[in-house]
């Protein structure tokens, strides 16, 4: 799901004049936290636990001039634990007219948002039984509005958007993230001069009294419950496809009439980020349906399942809502604790295939993003409150940090790791099509890597605010530099980020990027860059969270006398040596073992009185080295131990 902040002022006829200037994910992501007018008061799930869904059939009377629904859900299901009696969510505002099994009527208590049926005879652990409640009447309007009437240029559109709580205001279902339906059938009866959508792909329609149809929809994937959705109004049909590992898979638009331009002119890009992301994360989930886009009256989009609603074709939108297809439809989270597994990793990989798209704006949109994580200085991307909707979906931590955390796990891990254990966390039998937390993810992350990712999530996932980094460098001759990185934190709850840090050297000519890693506070490196600069960045490139970043240029202070430097001290591979303050042009380097034999001797220039060595020392048997340099009018010896 994401929030479009431009197109909320701005009238359907207008999308031709903004849709050139691409939304970035910041502009996107950010209001995503600000429409609290639009949010009530959590109800939670009530629905029986033992009761596993297997099917629903769906049979609802729609009609855009009206805000209302009557119609009948079936629901096929298994008993987990035996069972006599079961229970489904549905809002209290809706009128449960009967509950019936095949013919027989079954009793039942309709109050609290929930429907308790007692079953015609009890079932036992793994049978199965079904039932069919018919109701009718007018929905409530909670999270994003679920259940909406409106217009467009004065033709009025029924639509569903159900996330997070949703779907009980209009249907009796399973309203928790803890079951999926295996497929479902949703037949929408309505006036035969418009056209009804839903999940999966048409089967058939069939004419009816009264200048009605049927439209019926089949989608044969496990689905959860907020994913389901319906629109209905004069949408005109645009067909385009793409080859995915020689599948042909149908791309189908839904658009209004009076943006039949705007949707021909700017959905192409989505058949190359199905190719993209099909290529990148893994098959695309629904291989064997299709995927598509239905145009509906939200500032935004959201990606009900094989069927993402969209405001208009807005090219980083498209690209998030088709993310996720993976990331929160084929694996859901199953908590909204958890939220950023669907909507952290779909902006991820919205901005993902933006950088490949567009790269002249990586850094300027990059930047945009750090600036808002980095706005307030708390907030962690696991979330504290589920009850709170503003929460769940907040654009600055959920969305953008959530994004960062995942952009920064490439950093660590690299892109193999990164990429392979994407494509096991969705092969994974445990998750593929159900449900996942953040350990589930983890997990695959790790295994991928082979590196323990405790102190990581600790720090981004768990963790509140960001670090601020401030650097003092020094050149040293010509081909080194000596840095001291130190850093301090927004948050108490992170006292210290173990990070790899991005660093850029330069001077007019040349520069090199460097990175290290930091573990401790007021760590000191050494870098070799074979050049002199003038100039050093902290993240030129905008590749970590962080703010108030600053950097000191410290000139080298003599000390007037000749000194030696080794580290590290024990070796067991490279041996690093500095020689400062050195006059003269040459100093002669000599290594001897415990007995006084001559190891290894070499003539070193200096430069500015500088001078580094670095020797590989491993091939060397264990024990004590004495080293020994001579300079011009100067020698000093130091003991080491291999």
């Amino acid at each position: 799901m994401r929030f479009l902040l431009v197109l909320l002022l701005i009238p359907v006829g207008s999308f031709s004049q903004i849709i050139g200037c691409k939304t970035d994910a910041h502009a996107i992501a950010q209001i995503e936290g600000r429409p609290e007018r639009i949010f009530t008061q959590l109800r939670p799930t009530a629905a029986t636990a033992a009761m596993d869904v297997h099917f629903y059939r769906c049979y609802w009377e729609v009609d855009p001039t009206v805000r209302k629904i009557s119609g009948s859900v079936g629901v096929h299901f298994k008993a987990t634990l035996p069972l006599s009696n079961v229970s489904l969510d549905l809002a209290d505002d809706l009128i449960v007219d009967s509950v019936k099994k095949d013919d027989t009527q079954l009793p039942f208590v309709h109050a609290n948002d929930a429907v308790d049926i007692q079953l015609a005879s009890p079932i036992g652990i793994n049978e199965f039984d079904s039932l069919t409640i018919f109701y009718h009447g007018v929905p409530p309007n909670n999270g994003f509005g679920s259940f909406v009437r409106t217009t467009h240029s004065g033709t009025p559109i029924l639509w569903s958007l159900s996330e997070p709580f949703g779907s009980m205001d209009w249907w009796p279902c399973k309203n928790g993230l803890d079951d999926k339906a295996d497929s479902i059938e949703v037949t929408l009866v309505h006036l035969d001069n418009l056209v009804a959508v839903s999940n999966g792909m048409l089967q058939e329609q069939y004419s009816l009294l009264g200048n009605k149809k049927a439209s019926v929809w089949k989608h044969r994937y496990p689905i959860a419950s907020y994913l389901v959705c319906f629109a209905v109004t004069n949408f005109v049909q645009l067909n385009h496809s793409v080859l995915l590992d020689g599948v042909n898979l149908p791309m189908i638009t839904y658009c209004y009439p009076e943006s039949e331009n705007l949707f021909t002119t700017y959905s192409p890009p989505i058949l190359n980020q199905l190719k993209l992301f099909h290529d990148s994360i893994s098959s695309y989930p629904f291989l064997n349906e299709k995927y598509g886009h239905t145009q509906f009256g939200w500032g935004g989009g959201m990606e009900h399942q094989t069927n993402t609603f969209l405001v208009m074709p807005d090219e980083a939108l498209m690209a998030h809502e088709l993310a996720h297809q993976w990331f929160g439809d084929m694996v859901t989270c199953g908590s909204w604790e958890d939220v950023w597994l669907n909507e952290g990793f779909a902006e991820y990989f919205a901005n993902f295939y933006m950088e490949k798209a567009h790269p002249d704006n990586i850094i300027s949109n990059r930047r945009d993003v750090v600036e808002d994580i980095t706005s307030l200085p708390y907030g962690s991307v696991k979330v504290d409150d589920v009850d709170n909707v503003n929460r769940i979906f907040s654009g600055r931590l959920s969305y953008n940090k959530g994004s960062y955390v995942v952009f920064m796990l490439r950093l660590v891990i690299g892109d193999d790791a990164f990429f392979a254990a994407l494509r096991s966390y969705f092969n994974d039998p445990a998750i593929r099509y159900g449900f996942a937390r953040t350990p589930d993810m983890k997990r695959h992350l790790e295994q991928a890597s082979g590196k323990n990712l405790d102190q990581y999530f600790r720090q981004w996932y768990e963790g509140e605010g960001y670090p601020s980094f401030h650097a003092e460098w020094t050149p040293l001759g010509a081909t080194h530099v000596k840095l001291k990185m130190s850093q301090t934190t927004s948050h108490p709850s992170v006292s210290f980020y173990e990070t790899p840090i991005p660093l850029l050297f330069k001077n007019n000519t040349r520069e090199k990027r460097v990175v290290i890693n930091s573990n401790t506070n007021g760590q000191e490196y050494m870098i070799r860059l074979d050049f002199v600069p003038d100039t050093m960045l902290i993240d030129p490139a905008y590749e970590l969270i962080s703010k108030n970043n600053s950097v000191q240029k410290v000139p080298y202070q003599s000390t007037g006398n000749p000194g030696l430097e080794i580290y590290p001290n024990p070796v067991s591979g490279p041996l690093n040596v500095t020689l400062h303050d050195f006059e003269g042009e040459r100093a002669t380097v000599m290594l001897y073992n415990a007995v006084g034999q001559l190891v290894l001797k070499e003539e070193l220039p200096l430069t500015n009185t500088f001078a580094f060595w670095q020797k590989n020392l491993s091939h060397l048997s264990s024990g004590v080295y004495l080293l020994k340099v001579i300079g011009d009018g100067f020698s000093a010896t130091k003991k080491i131990i291999r």
